[in-house]
């Protein structure tokens, strides 16, 4: 995209405008998040995507927000704006991994490595020769912890998760974010896109690119129709659910499906910290006005069972499904 197209890319003022109506419509759909009003939304910058999930989904009592891919610098700005988050995928591997911007600078990445430092040296001690031996000096090991968290940059193993109230805190350290905005590229000068399954102050309703396809297929008696429907653009999970809803119904129980996967978002599928579950019918009931039907609902309050990895395809065969990752 050309600068004469994107007349935004060196309008200053107009970037701000830009900015002003997006901050607007952000926290707008966030407030509908909090009310329960919408199930979740996404926030895609030039960098990162960030998940804001409502209390319910995911098998989570809290409202969660989800960020990948993330940077040290990232998370650095983070604790230093108070938010509390964890590392999940690292959290798994048993190292702590919560930091908090109230902390003296020992965040949960750097724990890990100085579990890493105490245990390379433990062996020496059991020895007794720890004495004769020099250990690394402060510079190295604050240069080994920064090794460490660059490392994970960019990795599915960078993930952030939010919490609870952090997650307002997280809208406001987004909103005021400078390097939320590309300064180059086609998406210069432009705001964050906003991705909702429901209306909110600002948006416009954007469709789906469909092309279906008829050929026919030889059989064992003969030549049979077989259809194929392609669809383009950023398919929601609400959606593929009400999309396989639909060829359940209408191709009598007997389907397959193809699906290609944003990567890097691929990680929102983990599983997060259990912290007591709601049960299904409370789910149901807080989020009936959310705009979405039952059995979704149904289908994202469950914890996700996929960790890192994302749905490839989807088979139904006699109304039995099977999905490979």
């Amino acid at each position: 995209m050309s600068g004469k197209a994107s007349p935004w890319a060196d309008d200053g003022t107009l970037q701000r405008v830009l900015m002003n109506d997006w901050s607007v419509s952000f926290t707008s759909l966030y407030n509908l998040l909090k009310a329960r009003l919408c199930p979740y939304f996404y926030v895609c910058t030039y960098q990162f995507t960030v998940l804001f999930r409502a209390a319910g989904l995911a098998g989570s009592g809290a409202a969660t927000a989800l960020m990948s891919p993330t940077t040290r610098g990232v998370r650095e700005a983070m604790r230093n704006e108070g938010i509390e988050f964890s590392l999940p995928l690292v959290r798994e591997r048993g190292h702590e991994t919560r930091a908090s911007g109230t902390s003296t600078g020992h965040g949960g990445e750097q724990a890990v490595s100085d579990e890493d430092e105490e245990e390379s040296l433990s062996w020496l001690e059991e020895m007794g020769v720890q004495d004769k031996i020099k250990k690394p000096d402060i510079l190295s090991i604050k240069l080994r912890k920064e090794k460490h968290e660059v490392q994970m940059d960019h990795r599915p193993e960078s993930v952030v998760l939010v919490k609870g109230a952090n997650t307002f805190m997280l809208l406001n350290f987004l909103i005021n974010c400078k390097s939320l905005i590309a300064a180059s590229g086609p998406q210069a000068g432009l705001p964050p896109t906003l991705l909702s399954p429901i209306a909110f102050r600002g948006a416009t309703m954007q469709m789906l690119k469909a092309r279906s396809v008829s050929v026919k297929t030889q059989a064992i008696s003969g030549y049979r129709d077989q259809f194929s429907l392609e669809i383009t653009g950023p398919v929601m999970p609400h959606a593929l659910h009400a999309v396989t809803t639909l060829l359940r119904s209408s191709q009598s129980g007997s389907f397959s499906a193809g699906l290609s996967t944003h990567e890097p978002t691929a990680v929102f599928n983990i599983c997060p910290p259990s912290d007591g579950a709601p049960e299904k019918g409370t789910v149901r009931e807080e989020l009936a006005r959310c705009g979405l039907h039952p059995e979704t609902l149904d289908q994202l309050s469950q914890a996700p069972t996929l960790g890192r990895s994302a749905l490839r395809s989807v088979e139904m065969r006699d109304y039995s499904c099977s999905w490979r990752s």
